[in-house]
């Protein structure tokens, strides 16, 4: 379950995203204005980690930024860390690139593989529990009753389109740049606000 707090954050999300992103590889030229489409999260299994991957356009692209927010620095992270954040219930927030952070990695690979994982989204306002929910609607799964693992993923390649990370069974691509296409055999995928089209998210198959 991810709680929503209203809370006043610096920099916002869509601002660090939008400093980001132009950065990278597979992000959109600095001059084109980004804006964030709506996000889906996942839950951490410990609690810990708040993991959410924003989709936004900018130049009649679509991105996709896998994000994960912790109070405490990821040991041997330094590459991926984006950010600091001030967040005004929960302090400071350290922001990463979700493809290097293992927490998302691992819940990543699970919810493409199972379509399980996906946080509810809730928020305490006047003394009730209500329900955030997302704008963004994935759907996950494909994978069997074998138990398999879902760690060790290292990235491969990350650049352009698409990034790649590998384990020692399973080859994960991760769409930065996501398009339109049929649901994978084992994969991920969204429905964006006011469209009944299907995004490729990310998909799963064995080396």
């Amino acid at each position: 379950m991810a709680i929503f707090h209203r809370a006043t954050i610096t920099p916002t999300k869509e601002e660090l995203i939008a400093a980001w992103a132009p950065t990278q590889p597979w992000g959109p030229p600095a001059d084109e204005a980004l804006h964030v489409i709506g996000s889906y999260r996942f839950d951490d299994p410990n609690g810990r980690v708040g993991m959410e991957t924003h989709l936004c356009a900018a130049g009649g692209t679509v991105f996709q930024v896998p994000l994960t927010y912790r109070d405490e620095p990821l040991d041997g992270g330094e590459a991926g860390l984006i950010t600091h954040m001030s967040h005004s219930v929960l302090g400071e927030r350290r922001v990463y690139d979700g493809l290097r952070d293992p927490v998302f990695v691992v819940m990543l690979a699970g919810v493409a593989m199972t379509g399980q994982g996906e946080a509810l989204g809730m928020v305490v306002y006047d003394d009730r529990w209500h329900i955030a929910p997302s704008n963004i609607r994935i759907r996950g799964g494909g994978w069997g009753l074998e138990r398999v693992p879902v760690d060790g993923f290292e990235v491969i390649a990350d650049k352009g389109q698409a990034s790649l990370l590998r384990n020692e069974r399973f080859e994960l691509t991760f769409f930065r740049r996501p398009s339109t296409g049929p649901q994978p055999a084992v994969g991920l995928t969204a429905t964006l606000p006011d469209s009944d089209q299907t995004i490729v998210l990310a998909t799963v198959s064995e080396q």
